[in-house]
């Protein structure tokens, strides 16, 4: 028995020790070189050890890798924080980005074709892998993929229902499975909202014209209040901004980027001109400017995002540090000294690059100490042209409706009825 012939061992250690002790430190010294005996085919200690059980090696943790998948498009801060939750449940996030012809299939048009869907979830900090052109259903072949090819642990989704069009649950065979974990839909926003929002806005500037700057600061406010009436419903706590933050500051010579802006309908252009701000330096803070100081230069309907929703997209982009929540227009001698700003940087693609009436260079101070640069826009993407789309594809939807015959509108509607029973 392998137990037996090991007992010499324990009985020299218990009745001569040192005798013992000094026999088995001869044994490593002579062990560890590998000239000493030439060819003789001693072993070294750590296999003495290995063999009589004395030591075992600590094996590594298995990684738990969790995958979710979504259309995400017009991303928002309630796709990053149920990818946020998601990456709590395992330790490398797998997203699945679902193509362009399923969601045409599922859900109509998206408003972000598959290549700006894919920059921006690339581009969150909880992100590990990502997967494009993702089914809209988990079938069974591709879930047999996730679990042998990408070794998926779990697929995660919200509690919210996700239904197929013939009114099966899009994640049946992963719960039959037993890999299914549910996290917590985020309250307040869902891409549905900021159409509606958009749409509304519109709705009520149609016939006003674009005077909108030529209202008092106090009258553009209200009106810009009254198109929006309730539609968010976001309520921002500091518990939300902890869990989106990074939660460090800048090392003591770091090399400080200040970029700032509106950041609405956070898009891939945004990422993009943000990820090329992040290699001027080490550190990367971001300016999110105040609701009003973006009505004031770009007019009603924006911002379609309030600072608090704006910040939050900003704030789960991998390449960002920090943010200012509200920043001041104008960049200050007094800001620059504070942040220990190096560099102060703007893109060269913006939704208007004109002053209002009386106002200064908001950028005059970082020009005038030579830390001004402007960057070359990856993108040609701005907020004002994602709203365009978005008002397109609603335009297109509602020419389709119209050309129903009579008899389509009554079977879709005798259809809906009972669906909704």
């Amino acid at each position: 028995m392998e137990y037996e012939s090991q007992n010499w061992i324990w009985d020299g250690l218990y009745y001569c020790p040192r005798l013992f002790g000094g026999l088995m430190l001869t044994v490593a010294l002579l062990g560890l070189s590998t000239t000493y005996f030439g060819g003789i085919g001693l072993f070294p200690l750590p296999y003495v050890w290995l063999d009589s059980g004395v030591f075992h090696k600590k094996s590594e943790k298995k990684r738990i890798r969790v995958y979710m998948d979504g259309c995400f498009d017009l991303m928002h801060y309630g796709h990053a924080n149920a990818l946020r939750q998601a990456k709590v449940l395992g330790d490398e996030l797998v997203v699945g980005v679902v193509s362009d012809e399923e969601i045409i299939a599922n859900k109509g048009p998206p408003v972000l074709p598959m290549e700006e869907r894919l920059a921006l979830v690339s581009g969150l900090k909880w992100v590990d892998q990502v997967i494009a052109n993702a089914p809209y259903a988990i079938t069974e072949q591709f879930m047999n993929s996730l679990f042998n090819e990408h070794k998926i642990d779990y697929i995660i989704h919200g509690d919210d229902p996700c239904l197929l069009p013939d009114g099966s649950d899009a994640y049946a065979l992963a719960k039959k499975a037993g890999r299914y974990k549910q996290i917590k839909r985020t309250e307040g926003v869902s891409s549905t909202d900021i159409v509606g929002r958009i749409l509304s806005s519109l709705k009520d500037t149609e016939g006003g014209g674009d005077n909108t700057r030529t209202l008092s600061n106090g009258d553009l406010g209200e009106k810009h209040q009254s198109q929006r009436g309730q539609i968010s419903q976001f309520l921002p706590t500091s518990q939300r901004i902890v869990q989106f933050s990074n939660g460090k500051g800048p090392a003591p010579n770091a090399r400080v980027v200040y970029i700032d802006g509106a950041f609405d309908l956070f898009h891939a252009g945004h990422v993009e001109i943000l990820k090329k701000a992040k290699q001027l330096g080490d550190f990367l803070l971001v300016g999110i400017h105040t609701d009003h100081i973006v009505r004031e230069h770009r007019g009603v309907p924006y911002p379609v995002m309030h600072v608090h929703e704006r910040s939050l997209s900003v704030l789960a982009c991998r390449f960002v540090d920090e943010v200012i929540i509200g920043a001041p227009w104008e960049i200050t001698k007094d800001m620059i000294t504070t942040f220990n700003i190096s560099i102060v940087v703007r893109g060269t693609v913006a939704e208007s690059n004109t002053l209002l009436p009386g106002e200064t260079d908001p950028y005059a101070v970082p020009k005038r100490m030579g830390i001004f640069r402007f960057l070359e826009s990856p993108k040609s993407l701005t907020t004002s042209s994602v709203a365009q789309r978005i008002v397109a594809n609603h335009e297109a939807y509602m020419k389709r409706n119209a050309k129903k015959t009579e008899s389509e509108k009554k079977y879709y509607e005798e259809k809906t009825y009972v669906a909704g029973e």
